[in-house]
Order: structure tokens, then C-alpha cells, then sequence
């Protein structure tokens, strides 16, 4: 790529938007990542301007994503953590003025869409990059390696799980019905969930889903149920439902040799939403021992500790991709356009009752 900024000089990130995503789990990651600095902040909100000079009193606040990008030469990298709408038409202004661009997930509203921004990076030579921060959640990266290391055997069955107790809807552009939004839990946590599968597995062969608006008052899915069949023939049957008052195991993976299940949620999002950083002020990303998982057979199993959590590597890689050439970007964009062909074929395969088998 051209324009690699020099290790010696930290890297100017601008980053458009302070709501959640913003204030919660891109900023601390960011400020925290040897090498990059918080320039510019994105947000009109009055109260979310005082949250960001508490945090990060160094970063200056912008009005607009329009006034960011006016002084490209003053930015290296930019950010998207905006509702989903907005990624595709602010990654494609941020790209076109030659800044590489970290966008959250999803990329876009729909495949075709990610492929453009695709291109478009290709074309300008600059870094594209999706935050699928969820490949560095401690009981991913445990299944990973197990699966990769054969500990398993050959696997014939992942089954993962998003799955939360939120009966009444909250306010928020993520329950809008209005299919540009890209609202609902499908393309929320089922993003992370096709991801993983993909990542572990690779490319998918047929889909199968069902997907339910079940909560009173809601009106865009809050149920999905995914069925992938792998070119390598591994099952993939992945949950996400905002109404589960019992949770299943978050993960089962089975092979046939051994087993891996593992309950809980990775600790990394509620400490970042609790205000921990990683600072290496504390240990960070590590599970709760009641929370590890169980490896091998009915017959013969263990307590098997996770594996720490690490988001600090998502941006620690863009870093090192920015500043070392030949280094790709921990999620290479096209992943994404996989994971958003999918979620396509799951509405068209829920709305016909049928499989749909992707060429």
C-alpha cells in the first residue's frame, strides 16, 4: 500500500461517531495501541463531547464527518463506528480521500455493497479493514486452536451462540424496521456468528435459517436460527435471539475424537463497558474458572482453562499493517462481503422455508 506512515511517528486516527461502539470499545482500544493516537472525534451530542474531553482530554471533537475529512493530510487512519446505514456511504468518502478505514461490522447493508468499498480500497491502494473484534474472544480463540491443532479430530459440528434475555425493545436505530438501517439481530450478533463459522471452516456451500420478529412491540428480527453447510463439510448451526431466558452453552464443537463446549460470555465487552481498559494495569480478557469449558468425551473429559481474550490485537495488527508493508490487515474487507452473502441467502432462505445453496 502507499502512504505507510513510518513506526516512529504515531499514527493520527480520526473516529467518526462516540456512541457505544465509539466510546466503549473503539476509542479505549485505540488510545491503548503502542503506536496509534486518538487525534479527532466525531460527535455533536453535547453530552457525548463532555464524555470524550473526560476520557480522552488530548483527542479534539469535530462536528461533522464532512469537516474530518476535509483535511485528509492531517489524518492517517479513520474510523467508522456509526449505525449501519452510514458505513457504506462514510467508508466510501474516508477511502476516496485516500485514508485507510476501519470500519465496524457490518461493513455495509449488503453485499454488493461491501465488494464496491472492496474495490474502491483496491483501486486507491489504502488499507480497508472490518472490526469483527469477536475472533479474539477468549473461547473463540480456544476453539480455534483446538480445531487447528486437531485436538478435536475432524469436526463435523459447530454450534455457537449470541443469545440474551431483552423482552422489551429499547429505542435506538438498531429496532427500526426500515431495511436500510440493517437493524436487528441478524445482522447485529449474527454478523460475529457467520464470521467465526467462516473463519474456522471457510466458505459456505448452502444456508438454511429461520429468523422471527417475537418480542411484543418489535418490529425487525429478534430470532435467527442459521444452518451452514461448509465446502469442507462441517455443519455450522449458530443462535442469536434477544429472548432466551435460559442460555444455551455458548459454544459446542464436535469432532470425532473429541468435544469442546464452553458456557459464559467472553469478559472483554463488559469490562470495557465498565470502563477497564488495557492498560496493563490488570490482567485483561481472562475468564472466570467457573466459566471454562469441557474437553473430550463422555467417557473421559477435563476442565480445559480459556484462553485470554485479546481485542488489543485487532488494532495492535492495523498498526503493524499501516507501518510494516506486505502486512495485510487482521480482517481482510472481503470476509466480510462472505459473511453479508450470507446473511442475504439467510432472509431469502427464512421468507421461502428453503435451503439456498450459494454458487
Amino acid at each position: 500500500m502507499s502512504g505507510r506512515m513510518s513506526p516512529e511517528t504515531p499514527i493520527r486516527v480520526g473516529l467518526i461517531g462516540y456512541g457505544l461502539a465509539g466510546s466503549a470499545f473503539h476509542a479505549p482500544l485505540i488510545a491503548t495501541t503502542p503506536g496509534l493516537r486518538l487525534d479527532a472525534v466525531v460527535t455533536a451530542n453535547p453530552e457525548r463531547r463532555a464524555q470524550l474531553h473526560r476520557e480522552h482530554p488530548d483527542a479534539r471533537a469535530v462536528d461533522t464527518p464532512e469537516q474530518l475529512l476535509a483535511d485528509p493530510a492531517a489524518l492517517d487512519l479513520v474510523v467508522i463506528a456509526t449505525p449501519n446505514r452510514t458505513h457504506a456511504p462514510l467508508a466510501r468518502a474516508a477511502l476516496r480521500a485516500g485514508l485507510a478505514t476501519v470500519v465496524d461490522k457490518p461493513l455495509a447493508g449488503t453485499a454488493d455493497e461491501a465488494l464496491e468499498l472492496c474495490r474502491l480500497a483496491e483501486s486507491q491502494n489504502v488499507l480497508l479493514s472490518v472490526f469483527q473484534n469477536r475472533r479474539w474472544d477468549g473461547d473463540f480463540l480456544t476453539a480455534a486452536r483446538l480445531v487447528r491443532g486437531g485436538a478435536l479430530g475432524r469436526v463435523h459440528r459447530f454450534e455457537s451462540r449470541f443469545e440474551r434475555f431483552r423482552p422489551k425493545p429499547k429505542p435506538g436505530w438498531r429496532e427500526l424496521a426500515d431495511p436500510a438501517e440493517a437493524g436487528g439481530t441478524l445482522y447485529d450478533l449474527g454478523s460475529h456468528l457467520v464470521d467465526q463459522a467462516l473463519t474456522l471452516f471457510g466458505p459456505v456451500e448452502s444456508v438454511y435459517a429461520e429468523i422471527d420478529v417475537l418480542r411484543d412491540g418489535a418490529v425487525v428480527d429478534d430470532d435467527a436460527f442459521l444452518a451452514l453447510t461448509h465446502a469442507s463439510g462441517t455443519r455450522s448451526h449458530l443462535w442469536t435471539s434477544a429472548l432466551t431466558p435460559l442460555l444455551g452453552p455458548r459454544m459446542r464443537v464436535l469432532g470425532d475424537t473429541a468435544g469442546y463446549v464452553k458456557s459464559g460470555m467472553d469478559p472483554q465487552e463488559s469490562d470495557l463497558r465498565a470502563g477497564l481498559r488495557p492498560d496493563g494495569t490488570h490482567p485483561w480478557g481472562v475468564d472466570q474458572p467457573v466459566h471454562y469449558g469441557t474437553l473430550g468425551t463422555d467417557e473421559s473429559a477435563i476442565t480445559l482453562p480459556t484462553d485470554p481474550g485479546d481485542y488489543p490485537a485487532y488494532y495492535a495488527a492495523i498498526a503493524t499493517a499501516l507501518t510494516a508493508p506486505g502486512t495485510p490487515p487482521p480482517v481482510d474487507p472481503r470476509d466480510a462481503v462472505a459473511t453479508l452473502t450470507i446473511l442475504e441467502a439467510a432472509r431469502t432462505s427464512a421468507a421461502t422455508g428453503s435451503t439456498v445453496r450459494l454458487a
